[in-house]
């Protein structure tokens, strides 16, 4: 509320300005109309104002959507450490206090796991947001099977969200393109689109991946389509920032989130020399992503 007190208080002093330049101007040019420097004078005070005006509100608009995005970002945030720790405290009260039978404690232990899970995940998109810039960071960088490391983050998902086969098909390329990079970044890119598109699916998940390789020059591209709530033309260009959260479709699902999992990923492919992108056809059309690498 002070942010938004503190942004109407400069808005209002930025047009009160405007005004009283406007109207310095015209008394300049009335007063002096035949006294040229003094006009060239206002002229360039006049513009110098304006442009500072400008200036201070463009400066303005930023600092409120940052803000803004922090404040959601925090919010969201909250709630992803917040859920699951209340959950993991309500099963374990439960058998604290009450008699369960096993079949029933077993499935306690399953959710907790999940809610352990989620909370790290969280977490760990955290800290890597955090290091995402770090110029010193090492990395393990070693020749690596593209479709294994695919391969191995699928499985993660499937496994995480109790997914049937079917629900993920996966189309390896036929040479098994090779990459430099490091092992671990390279999956959580991975993951976390795949799980991306889990999440936002429109109903039971089904995905597409395929590995397909560059007839000219050494290159791979890694296409992930899937059948969810799609993107609007409008977010295509800034799903990939710090932060940044499609707006939900009126009347679909809320799904939370950090706004951390795109901008991790482009940051890690970056990092490895290629490139991420995304297309959609609208709401409700679905979403395909593109990760491009170089080979060896």
């Amino acid at each position: 509320m002070r942010r938004r007190k503190t942004a109407i208080f400069f808005l209002v002093t930025g047009i009160c300005l405007s005004v009283l330049a406007i109207a310095l101007n015209v008394g300049w040019i009335l007063l002096s109309i035949r006294e040229a420097l003094v006009l060239v004078l206002g002229i360039i005070f006049f513009a110098l104002i304006i442009t500072g005006i400008i200036l201070n509100t463009v400066f303005l608009v930023r600092e409120i959507r940052r803000s803004e995005q922090h404040d959601t970002f925090l919010n969201s945030v909250t709630h992803e450490l917040k859920t699951p720790i209340t959950s993991i405290k309500i099963y374990l009260e439960t058998l604290k206090n009450r008699e369960v039978p096993e079949a029933k404690r077993q499935e306690f232990y399953d959710t907790m796991l999940a809610d352990s899970d989620r909370l790290l995940k969280t977490v760990e998109q955290v800290l890597e947001a955090g290091r995402a810039k770090e110029p010193r960071r090492q990395y393990n960088v070693t020749e690596l099977e593209l479709n294994e490391v695919l391969g191995d983050a699928i499985d993660e998902v499937r496994t995480r969200f109790s997914l049937e086969r079917g629900a993920i098909r996966f189309t390896p390329g036929s040479e098994d393109p090779i990459v430099l990079g490091d092992a671990e970044e390279l999956k959580t890119a991975f993951t976390n689109l795949l799980e991306n598109a889990v999440k936002y699916s429109d109903g039971e998940p089904r995905l597409s991946v395929r590995v397909k390789q560059a007839a000219i020059g050494k290159s791979a591209t890694i296409l992930f389509r899937d059948n969810g709530i799609g993107i609007p033309k409008s977010d295509l260009k800034r799903v990939f920032k710090r932060f940044h959260r499609v707006p939900n479709r009126a009347g679909g699902p809320g799904v939370k989130g950090t706004g951390l999992g795109l901008f991790i990923v482009k940051n890690i492919v970056e990092r490895h020399g290629g490139k991420v992108s995304a297309e959609s056809k609208g709401v409700g059309e679905g979403s395909t992503f593109f990760v491009q690498f170089p080979t060896i």
